[in-house]
């Protein structure tokens, strides 16, 4: 079966999300004082620039070392893996968690949660 083709406004949000986790990795890594060669040998990377594609949003956290990264900035891992999906899978985090679900970093990040 042929694959669809690239609906260029889902594009743009893939992209802004990913950029949004970035952004959140890289506020993670800095509050834990680390520099990104320091989280890639932490992690287990062989190049920092894997976190700083990361960072940018070009790149994402391999599932299988969400829990390696979560350890390595401090945040449970649960709550890590979380807010990836949130950021990376939008709909599946939707199906799972609901609606509701999506207010409650916001609601954290404010200080409400």
């Amino acid at each position: 079966m042929p694959r669809a083709a690239v609906d260029p406004a889902r594009a743009a949000a893939t992209k802004s999300l990913r950029q949004e986790a970035g952004r959140w990795l890289k506020a993670g890594r800095e509050a834990a004082g680390l520099t990104q060669a320091e989280l890639a040998e932490r992690v287990g990377l062989r190049y920092y620039t894997f976190v700083s594609q990361v960072e940018s949003g070009l790149g994402r956290v391999p599932i299988e070392t969400q829990g390696a990264w979560a350890e390595a900035i401090g945040i449970v891992p649960a709550e890590f893996a979380r807010t990836l999906l949130r950021y990376y899978e939008p709909e599946l985090y939707r199906l799972l968690f609901g609606d509701a679900a999506e207010d409650a970093p916001k609601a954290r990040a404010a200080g409400r949660g």
